[in-house]
């Protein structure tokens, strides 16, 4: 046991040695105040003498001057740039262009009848699948088919309103296809 005393008996003294315990203060030293040189002194500058009093005389008008010539004319300076004419706006303003005519090609009535039945069957049958996935739990590829589907949809009744029969045709087919794949997927 002899020895751990004399281990913790050295620990202590060499805390006690580094100053474990106390605060190391430190001070700065007191600002060094540098003194300006002396001044020399200058004599003092002697004041000019005064100017003698002058003689109040009648001034006699001075004799007429030549007249000046004519300055000669100065350089030929450029012209400012003219300011571009800006374009008026005009008063009437036009009206806004009508959007440009759907080129779409002439069906005879028999073809007529056919997209308008075949538009109508396959937009009723993408709408029967679509209600075939409502309130079920649809995943992410599902809910981009859907997505599709309606949009596909939206897209051939505009078509329709704008008597463009052969487009929405074919949207509502592109529905109708993307609908019966939804339905196998469910």
């Amino acid at each position: 046991m002899r020895r751990s005393e004399l281990y913790a008996l050295l620990l202590a003294a060499a805390l006690a040695a580094t100053g474990c315990g106390a605060k190391n203060v430190v001070r700065a030293a007191p600002p060094s105040v540098i003194t300006p040189p002396p001044q020399e002194e200058t004599p003092p500058v002697p004041e000019p003498p005064a100017p003698p009093p002058a003689e109040t005389k009648t001034e006699e008008p001075a004799p007429e001057a030549p007249p000046l010539e004519p300055l000669p004319p100065a350089p030929a300076k450029r012209p400012p740039p003219r300011p571009r004419p800006v374009q008026a706006e005009p008063a009437d303003p036009t009206p806004p262009k009508p959007a440009p005519p759907q080129i779409s090609p002439q069906l005879s009535p028999r073809d007529l009848e056919t997209a308008k039945s075949n538009t109508t069957s396959n937009i009723t049958a993408a709408e029967k699948n679509l209600q075939a996935a409502v309130g079920k739990q649809l995943n992410a590829a599902q809910k981009d088919l859907v997505e599709k589907i309606n949009g596909f949809l939206g897209q051939a009744h505009e078509a329709i309103v704008a008597d463009d029969w052969v487009r929405a045709k074919n949207l509502a087919e592109k529905a109708r296809i993307l609908s019966d794949e939804l339905v196998k997927s469910l």
